[in-house]
């Protein structure tokens, strides 16, 4: 497909999305409902036929040299197939927000002023690896009333085929229209260009993946873009703790999975504390082959443990998103210079502290400047599930509209609606 083609069949994605969205804002509850059991019924149902489809995909990857992790990405599990059917049957069952009115007051003229909340319109979402991604956005599309319009990776094009099929044949059993959910078929880079510069047409773009692509769309983008650049996460253990807590929460938060945007990156130890607590989760971190960079005095405390991969910290540390098996480590003198090193080097993402004083973590969650603030909890709770949202598309670190793991809401805005009775300003 050459550009000038692409062109025209982008702007084809956008017309037919923008038509589709002002049928899918006035869509029932019910038949956004339906459309949603008929995605998840449809899943369940074709386990075989998206496996063979997953297996172009696997097959290609490999072929192409693709790294082992980047390939168990692509895997379409019976497993995960469930899950997402799972979470189509939660959004389901979940009060539909479009259309609520809140905060009515009457004012002094008699008129009643509140809020509305509506669906976006049309989102454009760009995606890397997962094809997962392709249900869980149209889904909450879907749910949300808006229409999208997705392009995943070109290493998961076959799969993200099929389950846009799926989704489509859902979407017409429920008579909502099909190009509510538009999948695009070109893996021609051009199209991505194409999408996040067309404001007639798209009214937001959500981009997933690396730091790479986000740099480049939130670049290149005439539409606002919901982002976050970095996962630069800390743990700050506070004087006063529970030790044994503090190192659950900080082993959890760094190893329960490496390469997730909500795993620590920065553990900030206070120095009242640091003999005690480094030791113990130093061993933790030791036994998991996880490489330690430290300040001098964080270093000095580690030194004795057995099998500890020590290496001193650059100021580069501070600010670096590993996604592996290394942490940063630093010693600070408390509270404040725990708040000023997270706001400082962070991304402005999701930190704790874990701490016994109250007065602490208030200040923690009123001054750390990030999207999800916690207490005495793993920095890996950041995502919609967890926060019962039923899913989400992303996470922001921006400070407009959508903050922190985006679900339902992030997909709506409010509007003004005022109810009279005849009143004129006089």
């Amino acid at each position: 497909m050459n550009a000038l083609n692409v062109s025209e069949y982008m702007q084809a994605l956008g017309a037919q999305a923008r038509q589709a969205s002002a049928r899918m804002s006035a869509a029932s509850a019910a038949q956004k409902n339906a459309a949603l059991r008929g995605i998840a019924r449809r899943l369940r149902a074709s386990f075989e036929a998206l496996a063979a489809d997953n297996a172009k995909d696997l097959e290609r990857a490999t072929a192409a040299g693709l790294a082992a992790p980047m390939v168990d990405r692509l895997k379409l599990t019976p497993k995960i197939l469930e899950t997402l059917a799972e979470g189509c049957e939660q959004l389901a069952a979940m009060p539909d927000i479009v259309g609520e009115i809140s905060g009515m007051t009457e004012q002094p003229s008699g008129i009643r002023v509140g809020r509305m909340r509506v669906p976006l319109g049309v989102f454009g979402m760009v995606f890397e690896s997962r094809p997962n991604v392709t249900i869980e956005a149209a889904s909450l599309s879907i749910k949300s009333g808006n229409a999208c319009i997705l392009r995943g990776g070109s290493e998961a094009i076959e799969s993200n085929k099929a389950l846009a099929r799926l989704v489509r044949e859902a979407l017409v059993e429920a008579r909502l229209p099909e190009d509510a959910v538009q999948l695009v078929h070109t893996t021609d880079r051009e199209a991505v260009g194409q999408l996040v510069a067309m404001p007639q047409f798209v009214d937001v773009i959500i981009p997933r993946g690396g730091k790479g692509l986000i740099e480049r769309i939130s670049r290149e983008a005439k539409v606002p873009v919901i982002k976050h650049l970095d996962g630069n996460c800390h743990v700050y253990v506070d004087d006063p703790c529970d030790i044994a807590m503090a190192v659950a929460i900080a082993d959890n938060a760094k190893t329960q999975k490496y390469s997730p945007c909500n795993a620590a990156e920065g553990l900030l130890v206070a120095e009242g504390v640091a003999a005690q607590f480094l030791v113990r989760i130093g061993a933790i971190y030791a036994a998991k082959g996880v490489e330690m960079r430290c300040d001098p005095r964080a270093k000095a405390i580690l030194a004795d443990v057995s099998g500890a991969q020590l290496v001193d910290a650059t100021e580069q540390d501070w600010s670096e998103e590993y996604l592996a098996a290394i942490v940063s480590i630093k010693v600070v003198s408390g509270l404040d210079e725990a708040i000023a090193h997270i706001n400082r080097y962070g991304s402005h993402h999701t930190d704790a502290i874990v701490t016994r004083d109250h007065v602490h973590a208030q200040r923690f969650l009123r001054e750390v400047d990030s999207a999800s603030v916690m207490v005495n909890a793993s920095t890996r709770f950041a995502d919609g599930f967890e926060y019962g949202l039923g899913a989400e598309i992303g996470i922001s670190t921006d400070k407009f509209h959508a903050r922190g793991p985006v679900g339902l809401e992030g997909l709506t805005s409010l509007k003004w609606v005022v109810l009279g009775q005849g009143e004129i300003r006089t």
